[in-house]
């Protein structure tokens, strides 16, 4: 991967309701600082931007952004993204955050409290729209129907590659995948540690990469 520029996102994304309060996810953070981690080893200029984990930054990343919520996350990858070969999509970002935050604790009361959330920008669907050169992989943490859901996401985001795995393994060291390309064929990786699992998606994002030459 020398001489190629890779943007990546990882962990999750923190939307504030109050001072106190958010709304998040479990993600830990980990498949992603392995891509970077091994897309570094490879060679390659590497940009992480990533919202709160407790990791530590991956050994040689030069470009480490931090970032919290899922708009600014949009704003940073929408800066890097024309200056990237490959975006690789790993973050968990929040589909929706609180319409309106409060500047104080919302205080308990004995009624029930009801939140209007409004959507979050798609990062990866609007940097689809604005691909020119770049190879584009997303992630598809499912519970249920994960090949189809990931086919779906596939298509609806003009992706090159998608990662498919099962949404109950987030926190976890290892993981099970099955990395499916635009044409449809597939590998399926059994049991591994995410950093093995990252070279073998970044394996397939070179062999993409060949096709290109």
């Amino acid at each position: 991967l020398k001489g190629k520029k890779i943007l990546i996102t990882s962990g999750r994304t923190k939307e504030n309701i109050d001072p106190i309060r958010y709304l998040s996810n479990n993600s830990s953070g980990k498949m992603g600082y392995s891509l970077a981690q091994a897309a570094v080893d490879l060679g390659a200029e590497v940009t992480l931007i990533s919202g709160p984990t407790d990791l530590k930054v991956p050994n040689g990343l030069e470009n480490f952004i931090s970032v919290e919520s899922a708009l600014e996350m949009y704003e940073k990858v929408d800066e890097c993204f024309k200056n990237n070969d490959i975006f690789i999509a790993c973050a968990a970002v929040a589909d929706y955050r609180p319409k309106e935050y409060k500047k104080e604790k919302i205080k308990k009361s004995d009624s029930d409290l009801v939140m209007e959330l409004v959507r979050n920008p798609d990062i990866l669907l609007e940097m689809s729209k604005k691909k020119e050169k770049q190879l584009l992989v997303g992630f598809a943490a499912e519970t249920n129907e994960i090949r189809e859901n990931a086919l779906k996401k596939l298509e609806k985001k003009n992706l090159d590659i998608i990662v498919a795995n099962n949404a109950s393994a987030m926190g976890s060291d290892e993981n099970v995948i099955e990395i499916i390309k635009k044409d449809r064929t597939s590998v399926e990786i059994s049991q591994k540690s995410k950093i093995e699992l990252a070279y073998d998606i970044l394996n397939e994002v070179i062999c993409e990469l060949e096709k290109t030459k």
